[in-house]
Parts: C-alpha cells; structure tokens; sequence
C-alpha cells in the first residue's frame, strides 16, 4: 500500500505578504484571548497551599509528580478548567490529560495534594467519569497518583451519593479491569474512607512508606457513634482520642504491607513511587510503533502560526478550512474522499506522526450556484445539506471498517431547516449519521474549531458520542450554543411581540428581554464556561492542535482492540477509484 501513503496529494499554500499583513489585527486578539486562558489555568495551578509550604512537610506537589512522571514534551492536558460546580477552590482537585510514560501513552490522573489534601469536591466524580471513559475508549492503562484525604464532609451532599456520585469510579474501575486495562496507582500520604477505596481499586498498588489507606480515617476512629450531640466533655475526650490515632493512623505500610500485602511495592522516596510506575508501564501492552504506520513521520508543510492568521476570531468571517488542516496534518498531504460532491464538508485521509487518520471538517462561504441541488435558495457552508450528510455517513461508515480513528473539526451553524430540508430527508441523514458513527466502535476526538451549534454539533462527532468521542478540544475562538443568541431571542419571543403589537402595547420591555437572553447565550458559550462547565475537555492554543492530535493518534494506535491489515484497508481503493 505504499504508494496509497507514502506521497499523497499535496494541499494548502504558503501565506502572501499581504495576507500576513492583513491577519495581523487577527494574530493580536488570538494572543490575547489565549492570555486569558492561560491566566485561568494558572489559578487552578496556584490553588490551596503554595509548592514551597508542601514540599517543606516533604512532599511533592501533584504538579512535580506529573513532571517527574511523564515524557517531557508529551504531557496534554485535559479538564484543567472544569468546575462545574462553581467550587470555592476553584477546581474539581483532580488533574488529568494524557501523557507518555517509558515511551508508552497513558490516561493519567491524581489528586490535587495542595487544595484540602486532595479531598473530594463536587463535580470531581464525573471528572473522574471522563477519564475512565478516556482510558476505555483509547484501550490505554489508567495511571493513578492517589494523595486523598477523604470527602470535603460540610458539602457531602453535593457529590457523595447519586448515580454518577463519587463512588461510580470505583465501579469504572473494575470495568476497566475487567476489560483488559490495567490501572497502576501510586499512593502517597493520609487516605481515609473514600480515598481508601481510591487507594484499593487500581490494579497495581506502588506505596510511599508515610502513606496509609483505610475504610475509616483518624478522624471517624476517633469520634465512631457520637450520641445525641456533643458535650464539653465529649469534646475533651475527641481531643485525646484524636492525638492518638493521628499518631498512629490506621492502614499504614505496616498493616497493608506486611499483613495484608495489597502493597505490592513500598518506596522510601517519592520519587522511587514513580520509578516504579516507570518501570511497569515499559512493560504495558503495545504494538511498537511501525507496526501501524503507514509511512514515516512528517513535520507540517508550513507553520502552525498561520493558523492564527486563516482562522477568524469573528464567527460569521469565511476561512479556507482545507488550508488549516494542510497546516496539521504530516508534510500537507491528504487522500479526499469523493471531492466535489458535499462541498460544505471536507473528508480525507491524512497522517498524523505517520499514522494513518481520517479527518472531517466543515468548509465556509458561497458553495456555488445550485447547491445544494434540492433548493432555489444558496448553500452556505458551515451548513450541512443533504449530500454532506449522506458523504459523512459513507465516509464514517469506512473508516470504522478499516478501523481507522476519525478527527472531527467543527465549525457548524447547523443543519439545513425548513420543509424543502424536511422532504431532503435531512433529519433522517442526520441521526443515520448517528447510527453510523455509534456502530464503528473507533475512537475519534473532536476539535470545535469556532461554533458547535444546533443538532450538528451532535452528529459531528459531538461529545454526546461518549463511546467514540475519546476527547472534545476548543480553542479560544470556540462558542457553543443550540443556536445564535439573537436567533434564539426571536424564537422566543416573536410570537410575543405579535401579541403585544396586536394590544397596543409598547415593544421596548419584549425588546430588552430579547437582548436579555442574547447576551445571555453570548456569556454563556464562551470558552472558559465551555471549559468548566464540562462542554469541552480542554481550551487549547491553537500552536497546540497538532500536539493533541499526535497524542490521540499515537494512542489510537498504540494497542487497538481491532486492526484492519493495510493492504486489506478499502477506503484508499475507493478513493483512488
């Protein structure tokens, strides 16, 4: 097949000096807007106790065990910024992404040891509900660093108890196990109740010597079944009990060590915790990279830095998708996939490191005189009509028969409406689009380039696809919304106005809602709310796109449930013709 891979076609075309000039006012607001981005990431970073007073006690903080721990230049991170509870701290106190560990990609995750000692907060199960999802979808092992003193107890109810409540993990986690995945968890300081089971159920258990796990903590021993209240004297009491088993908490290396043995290694160093970790995960389950690529590694045939200039921060300005994937993917080559026929949708076979992927994006602007064919009106791109449809349910259908994962570029103002759209079957293509992406059982990501709007962002490898979607990214131009604000306004309020008009009524209190609830839809789809809110799993700079899409790439492929023999692979045939 190397003559399908080796040299495709080549795509895009290096910048003019007046286009530069022109973009740069584009470059400058970019710049900014990642500015702000960057200062909310670092809020999450600096939250709790400062690095300097952690590791006076002799600790790393969960920043050093992650820098320690993983690949340099290979950390992506993911879910930095999700709150969506609104919690005081500023943060879920998990920090996830994905990273290599001796060579290898892993989903990687530990507790925040500076915010409450890694205690559990709300939203911070389903936090832990993605990554579990993440690591099942890529089939890749689950890297634990478990520093967690137990529950945030004054706001239990907001995250102990419920069907994704903060003991669904430990169910995710035997499913993990049960799938094949291995989930190695190193264990440092006090782990009580909650943070016992967090300690108990990864597979491989790699402990700190200082570091204890139990069904119950100092603080429950010392104060089981208090009666009716407290009195001066009970309060007494709790304060010598209290000092005891602090001195000697339950679950130390001594018990789960040398009794019961779920240690399976103790470390007297921190970092020999994470040298353990090292050392297993060279021996994980992976196929050695040439076995899946499909040529060799290729750097960009131009700089990422154009992409700042071709994609507009405006929403409703017109770009040439086709030159920012030319800017993505290895040496500007691609294989399209039927050219010309759904022109508002690009779809191609690209490399990614020299992996083989399928891309699928959404092209703007004028689509040309007579599309789409079934209208007298003009087909503008960013949305989807019949023919579109109907190419991305043959083209996602393929891939999952070559088993091939898919990378999805949104910039979607929806599906084509309207009773012509409705005798076009568009709502039928739209949810066969659905049925045809849930049965490939791919792994896929999706970058949200600009908007993800109405029933598009859905059936465009939206997040909703949870089987398949591996990961969700925005950039700082992203927006998300079931449709634009002032659409929405007049939704609402048209029929409204009518009446209003019909009794004589002054317009302006209608009027002042419907810009009420525009600004509402503006305030609430912009990226940092997409990101704590959970909409997105990460806003990343636009410089770091391809990074992403190397590590979903090399993860995809790294150990596969199914492969599709090169040579046995139909999609390139049926694009070559």
């Amino acid at each position: 097949m190397r003559p399908y891979f080796e040299k495709m076609t080549s795509f895009g075309k290096e910048l003019k000096k007046g286009a530069i000039k022109r973009t740069e006012e584009n470059v400058q607001a970019f710049i900014e807007a990642e500015k702000e981005i960057d200062a909310a990431v670092d809020k999450v970073k600096n939250a709790g106790f400062s690095t300097e007073k952690i590791n006076a006690r002799g600790q790393m903080t969960v920043w050093q065990r992650l820098e320690y721990l993983v690949d340099e230049g290979t950390w992506r991170p993911l879910h930095t910024l999700y709150n969506p509870a609104d919690n005081v701290e500023g943060t879920t106190n998990v920090i996830d992404g994905l990273g290599k560990i001796s060579g290898k990609w892993a989903v990687i995750i530990g507790f925040d040891n500076k915010v409450m000692a890694g205690a559990w907060l709300a939203g911070q199960s389903d936090n832990i509900l993605r990554v579990t999802d993440l690591a099942k979808r890529l089939n890749l092992p689950l890297v634990w660093l478990v520093n967690c003193s137990g529950a945030k107890l004054p706001e239990q109810e907001t995250f102990y108890a419920n069907r994704r409540g903060a003991g669904a993990p430990f169910f995710r986690h035997a499913e993990l196990e049960q799938a094949g995945i291995p989930i190695l968890a190193a264990i440092y300081g006090t782990n009580p109740a909650g943070g016992g089971y967090q300690s108990i159920s990864p597979t491989i258990l790699f402990a700190h010597e200082k570091c204890n796990i139990a069904v119950g903590g100092a603080g429950i021993v010392s104060g089981m079944a208090p009666q009716g209240g407290f009195t001066t004297q009970m309060a007494e009491d709790l304060v010598v009990k209290a000092k005891e088993n602090r001195a000697k908490p339950p679950g130390s290396v001594k018990t789960h060590y040398d009794a019961t043995g779920f240690f399976r290694y103790v470390y007297e160093e921190e970092q020999g915790v994470l040298d353990g970790l090292k050392d297993y995960m060279k021996d994980m389950p992976a196929y050695n990279p040439k076995f899946f690529r499909v040529a060799e590694p290729k750097a960009p045939a131009f700089p990422q830095e154009d992409i700042m200039r071709l994609l507009p921060m405006e929403p409703k300005k017109v770009y040439d998708f086709d030159e920012i994937l030319a800017r993505l993917v290895d040496g500007g080559e691609h294989s399209e996939f039927r050219p010309g026929y759904g022109p508002e949708v690009y779809t191609g076979l690209c490399k990614v490191d020299g992996f083989l992927v399928a891309c699928i994006g959404n092209r703007q602007g004028y689509l040309g005189k007579g599309y789409p064919e079934y209208a007298d009106y003009p087909g503008i791109g960013s949305k989807l009509y019949r023919q579109g449809l109907i190419k991305m349910n043959e083209f996602v259908t393929l891939c999952g028969r070559d088993r091939i994962p898919v990378i999805w570029f949104q910039d979607t103002s929806g599906i084509d409406v309207g009773d012509i759209a409705e005798k076009a079957e568009l709502l039928g293509l739209g949810q066969s689009l659905i049925y045809s992406i849930q049965q490939t059982d791919i792994p896929m990501m999706l970058a949200i380039l600009r908007k993800g709007s109405a029933a598009a962002h859905y059936v465009m490898g939206g997040p909703q696809a949870n089987r398949h979607n591996a990961f969700t990214i925005g950039t700082a131009a992203t927006e998300i919304y079931v449709m634009h604000g002032e659409t929405a306004a007049v939704a609402t309020y048209a029929r409204r106005l009518v009446k209003e008009k019909e009794a004589g009524n002054d317009l302006q209190p209608v009027v002042d809602k419907m810009n009420e609830l525009a600004q509402k839809y503006h305030d609430t789809s912009r990226p940092l709310f997409c990101a704590k809110t959970g909409l997105v799993d990460e806003i990343v700079k636009l410089a770091d796109l391809r990074k992403y899409m190397e590590a979903f790439a090399g993860s995809a492929y790294q150990n596969p449930k199914s492969i599709c023999p090169q040579h046995q692979m139909i999609l390139p045939r049926i694009i070559k013709g």
